[in-house]
């Protein structure tokens, strides 16, 4: 298996690990394991394209931050740190079996780190990178600037859209850098 490494280094670092060939097969995986409880979402584009929160939401409460902005963005993404379920993406992940994420708000960070009875990252191989050093790379150079494009932000790396630029931007979308070990 092409991603048999990174899997047997998640194992080894404790997690629970599945693999999917589509992200259908995924999303079927967890409504299929998540039910009648309350979910709680991490900003996440992969998540949104898999369309979860919908999917869940038939079968639980789901408490998803993604579709509001500012103080009621804070508030929903407080109440999502509550729940029994947690799901996020990662910015970047390592065949040495690190997940690394760069957060704005620390929204998804919070959330993957602690309260949760099951926290679930789903990912694409596009994410995978050899080393830790290039999965970080990965988050903030393409991960970091795709996302401030997607979320409107004025910072330099959503106008020229090409790397990280460490700036002080008030809008900076890497306050925060995570690595699960």
């Amino acid at each position: 298996m092409k991603y048999e490494k990174i899997i047997q280094n998640l194992i080894h670092n404790g997690y629970k690990v599945s693999y999917f060939e589509e992200s259908g097969e995924a999303a079927r995986y967890i409504t299929d394991n998540v039910k009648g409880t309350t979910v709680g979402f991490g900003d996440s584009a992969t998540l949104e394209s898999m369309n979860l929160a919908e999917l869940l939401s038939k079968n639980n409460t789901v408490i998803d931050p993604s579709t509001y902005s500012g103080a009621e963005f804070n508030e929903v993404g407080k109440r999502a740190l509550l729940t029994d379920v947690f799901l996020t993406s990662v910015n970047g992940a390592s065949e040495t079996g690190e997940l690394v994420n760069i957060d704005g708000t620390g929204n998804r960070v919070a959330g993957s780190l602690f309260g949760h009875k099951k926290i679930y990252f789903v990912f694409g191989t596009n994410k995978i990178e050899p080393t830790l050093e290039k999965a970080v790379w990965r988050a903030r150079n393409i991960a970091a600037p795709q996302n401030a494009i997607r979320l409107g932000y004025n910072t330099p790396c959503a106008v020229k859209g090409d790397r990280c630029y460490d700036c002080s931007s008030a809008e900076r979308i890497c306050n925060t850098l995570n690595i699960h070990l």
